[in-house]
């Protein structure tokens, strides 16, 4: 009876750890280049004796979908959609390289060309400062540019773009880094398309629906422990019932 319960709250624990997962996902429905995070259940056999045949239900994070999100016209000439399977290069908060497909930038008030979020943007020599009182464009290249007031354009660097052989790694921040933290190479064949950002990858509808069927799978667990208390309840009973 132990072993029933034990077995359904883990089914039920594995259905709320999907459950957050899918809602981290619909959260980020609007988040510019955001890459959807996969779920999958594992079974993990019982050890001990007598329990061969009983498994754990227990939740795992294969990785995420790469697949490309949807391009949309902005106009705006400090947007970028990183083509094909490139990423934009970034200082994370711990100083380490890291890697996105956010490409809203904006300016500080210091010049220092950052991501929407603040994160400075690496260049080909190290974060890129813009002059003051400059017009900024992006080629799709990455090579940013800047029209002063006289119409005389400055080189002001490229933008980091890599192209991994293999998939990133997401981090605890939201970010994605090479396996063992190692900075990429820049990839000069990298594009991207400027005046434009790249959706989120995440389909609204099939995370509801998921998320509907974790919550019918949850209730199913949660009915198994019902059914053991009552299980264990009736035994009680006729125990005591029993003639001594």
């Amino acid at each position: 009876m132990d072993r029933m319960i034990y077995l359904s709250m883990s089914g039920a624990k594995a259905s709320m750890q999907r459950q957050d997962t899918l809602a981290n996902n619909l959260a980020n429905v609007s988040t510019p280049g955001f890459r959807a995070e996969l779920q999958a259940f594992r079974a993990v056999p019982v050890q001990g004796s007598g329990a061969s045949t009983r498994v754990y239900a227990l939740e795992s994070t294969p990785g995420y979908n790469d697949a490309s999100g949807p391009i949309t016209s902005t106009g705006r000439n400090l947007d970028v959609a990183v083509q094909g399977n490139s990423w934009l290069s970034v200082q994370a908060l711990d100083g380490s390289e890291a890697y996105t497909r956010g490409g809203a930038l904006d300016i500080t008030a210091d010049g220092t060309l950052v991501t929407r979020s603040g994160l400075q943007v690496l260049g080909d020599g190290g974060p890129i400062q813009v002059p003051q009182d400059t017009e900024i464009s992006i080629g799709g290249d990455g090579t940013v540019s800047a029209k002063d007031r006289n119409g005389r354009t400055t080189s002001l660097g490229k933008l980091k773009l890599v192209t991994p052989e293999t998939k990133l790694e997401r981090g605890e921040d939201g970010l994605f880094r090479a396996e063992g933290g190692d900075p990429l190479d820049a990839d000069a064949n990298a594009r991207v398309q400027d005046g434009a950002l790249e959706g989120s990858n995440v389909s609204a509808i099939e995370t509801m629906v998921s998320m509907i069927a974790a919550a019918r799978q949850f209730e199913a667990q949660m009915k198994m422990v019902q059914t053991a208390e009552q299980d264990e309840r009736a035994a009680s009973q006729l125990l005591s019932n029993a003639p001594r």
